[in-house]
């Protein structure tokens, strides 16, 4: 029999794996081992099927890293411009440290020693809503895993997506056939400070319903 996990050990990882922005180390040496070591705890994921169809791609090169960011900002600005009108029109106040991180890193990207972009085969146009959750529930758990392993040995990330809309232009700067999708850009970096503490969440109580929509106990 296995010994049982610590379990507050444990959680205090899931609870303190934030997104990091703007503590991310850009001068800090990373690790390539411990990156592709990360890679294979990912690897443990479940997958539907056991297909294991990921590959990640771990980009290090200077010039690619800044073409990519360059990607990144060109759909980040139009994107952060109407979150902020919008949230400004909403009368939302609470929200600009969220964006002037996210801000942050756009303008920094560049200088991310390691940018990781997961990919999985296939193409997900078309597909219906199972086809679709089904699809990307494929690999979004190794990524999530990512995440964790890369915590442990301290470095931070945040799962970004704002290169998509050029997927294309990226996907020929890193030779990525046609046949495979780039589902996200994970920015790698030695983060900055000890550790991170649980986010401000709503009470588990007021979104667990019980045997049907806004049923409590």
């Amino acid at each position: 029999m296995t010994s049982p996990f610590d379990t507050a050990q444990t959680d205090r990882l899931l609870t303190t794996t934030r997104s990091v922005r703007r503590r991310l180390d850009l001068d800090a040496p990373v690790d390539l081992d411990e990156i592709q070591e990360c890679i294979g705890i990912a690897c443990q994921a479940p997958t539907g099927g056991n297909v294991q169809d990921w590959r990640w791609v771990v980009v290090t090169d200077p010039g690619k890293r800044a073409k990519l960011a360059e990607l990144y900002n060109r759909a980040a600005g139009p994107y952060f411009k109407a979150n902020r009108e919008n949230i400004a029109a909403r009368g939302i106040t609470d929200m600009d440290a969220i964006l002037s991180s996210a801000e942050h890193l756009a303008a920094v990207l560049d200088r991310v020693p390691v940018h990781i972009v997961p990919c999985i085969f296939g193409r997900p146009e078309g597909q219906d809503t199972f086809s679709l959750t089904s699809w990307y529930g494929r690999i979004f758990p190794a990524v999530w895993n990512l995440n964790l392993a890369l915590h442990t040995r301290g470095y931070g990330t945040t799962l970004t997506t704002l290169h998509l809309p050029f997927e294309s232009e990226a996907a020929e700067l890193l030779g990525i056939p046609d046949t495979v999708h780039q589902v996200a850009l994970l920015p790698v970096a030695k983060f900055t400070g000890d550790t991170f503490k649980p986010g401000r969440r709503r009470p588990v109580q007021e979104i667990t319903y019980w045997d049907g929509w806004k049923v409590t106990r």
